[in-house]
This record gives C-alpha cells, sequence and structure tokens, in this order.
C-alpha cells in the first residue's frame, strides 16, 4: 500500500504521493545496529512482560534484532514483517520469520502470549486493524506491547513531503501544526496523542496495564558528541517522570488480554 492511503486517524486516502524509491518512507527504517537506547526499551518491558519461556511474535519484525534479544531472554520467538528483503535477512541470522502483513497474521487464536509492535503501527494501513490482530492471537492473559511515534515530540522523525519530493530527517514543529496541514506534509506516518492511541483499543476485551511516554537514547548524539549527548539523556530522561514526558519520543502500551 502506498503511504498517500495512510492516515492518521486510520482512514485511507488517493495513492499518488510515494513513488517506489521512497522506500524509508513507507515502510520506515527498522533497527540495524543493538545499542543502549534499544536495550533501555526492553528494560521498560521487564517491569510487566516475563519472556522466558513465553511466546512471542514481533509484528513487523524487521531485520530481527528485537528478536533476538527476547530469544536472549529465554523467549520463543517468531516474526513477520511486509518487506520480503528484511525477512530475508532476519532468516540469514537464523530467525522463524515469515512475510505477512500486521493487520492480517497467519496465525490462530492463543498462539502467543506476548505480541511485540515496535514502531510499527504508524507505517501500516490500517492500525486499529493491527491491534485487533495482535490481541486475537495472543491467549488469555496474554500481553500486546506498544511502541509507537508520541504527537507532541517536537521533531517528526520520519521526514516530509515539500513540493512533491520526500526529505528525509528530523523536521521540526511539523507535528505541532493543525491535523489537516501535519498530514499534507506528512501523509506516510502516523503520531498518536496519548487519547488518540488509547482510542485503538477501545472494545478489546482486556485493560492496558502500561502507558508511558519515553524519549530518545540519544545514541547518535553521543557517539557524535558525547558530553552534549550523555547530558541531553540525563535530563530528557529524568523528564520522564514529570508532566513534561508529554513531549517525549515515544508511548509505550501494554494491554492484557482478558480471559
Amino acid at each position: 500500500m502506498c503511504p498517500s492511503s495512510r492516515h492518521a486517524g486510520g482512514g485511507e486516502r488517493r495513492c499518488g504521493v510515494v513513488e517506489d524509491g521512497d522506500r524509508a518512507a513507507t515502510l520506515g527504517v527498522p533497527s540495524l545496529v543493538w545499542r543502549e537506547g534499544q536495550e533501555r526499551r526492553v528494560r521498560f518491558l521487564l517491569a510487566d512482560v516475563v519472556f522466558r519461556s513465553a511466546r512471542v511474535l514481533d509484528a513487523g519484525c524487521g531485520v530481527g534484532l528485537y528478536m533476538q534479544r527476547f530469544r536472549d531472554l529465554g523467549a520463543h520467538v517468531v516474526g513477520v514483517d511486509i518487506d520480503a528483503a528484511r525477512v530475508a535477512e532476519a532468516k540469514a541470522r537464523d530467525l522463524a520469520v515469515a512475510v505477512a502483513s500486521a493487520e492480517a497474521l497467519p496465525f490462530g487464536g492463543d498462539a502467543f502470549d506476548v505480541v511485540f509492535s515496535h514502531e510499527v503501527l504508524e507505517h501500516v494501513g490500517d492500525d486499529a486493524a493491527a491491534i485487533r490482530e495482535g490481541c486475537r492471537v495472543l491467549g488469555p492473559g496474554g500481553q500486546l506491547v506498544v511502541y509507537c511515534p508520541n504527537r507532541w515530540y517536537p521533531f517528526e522523525t520520519h521526514g516530509c513531503y515539500w513540493r512533491g519530493s520526500y526529505h528525509f530527517g528530523n523536521i521540526p514543529i511539523i507535528n505541532y501544526l493543525p491535523r489537516s496541514l501535519r498530514d499534507r506534509l506528512c501523509p506516510h506516518v502516523r503520531a498518536y496523542t496519548r487519547r488518540g492511541v488509547r482510542r485503538l483499543f477501545r472494545g478489546l476485551n482486556g485493560r492496558i496495564v502500561r502507558h508511558q511516554i519515553i524519549f530518545a537514547g540519544f545514541d547518535s548524539m553521543i557517539s557524535r558528541w558525547p558530553r552534549l549527548g550523555v547530558a541531553l539523556r540525563f535530563v530528557c530522561h529524568a523528564l520522564e517522570r514529570t508532566p513534561l514526558s508529554v513531549l517525549g519520543l515515544s508511548h509505550l502500551v501494554v494491554f492484557e488480554k482478558g480471559g
């Protein structure tokens, strides 16, 4: 599906904005190197999720770095991704992966104890359907774990379109614009308010057991400007315990399926 058919509210628009060359805009860029930022995201989960001996699905697994980490924690892990090239790379890492979309998972009910969706929801054609599918394949008491972009982060990290061309990078202020204008500049990706992401879980059998907003790991900045990066990371991670967490990079939601 072309990104122009993706809408922040889950609806569809006409195609034609994105060309095949804009692959990063269409699918996002998966984690390619394991660093402190990714490890920190896993540590957040350990307060609520038991991985040892758990059946885990990584829905939108990319090249499989999180799958490898969950396997190290003792989980039985499989993954799916819509990009065949990334699936091939994950298979080369000796991981159990297949080509499939998050909205149509090739598994029956009660197949998993944990479904993990890391920065995938914003790219899919129908985000509400992806959440329903993740919940469907869980067993009773299973957990659906979602990381997705926060709209009030000061930068749009997925780039934008301007005069018909895609511009990669961190673009400031865009997510603060009115929804109609923001979606014209970023038709390829969603960003979620707290209310917006919780709305996706309405009507499902279960409850949200954790919802918090976290800041970035600042790994790239630390590698270039160590002192500045470490200082910024210290300040921003401290802000996660204050009302200013609303400016963080990503939502973390842990949803527990009912019996």
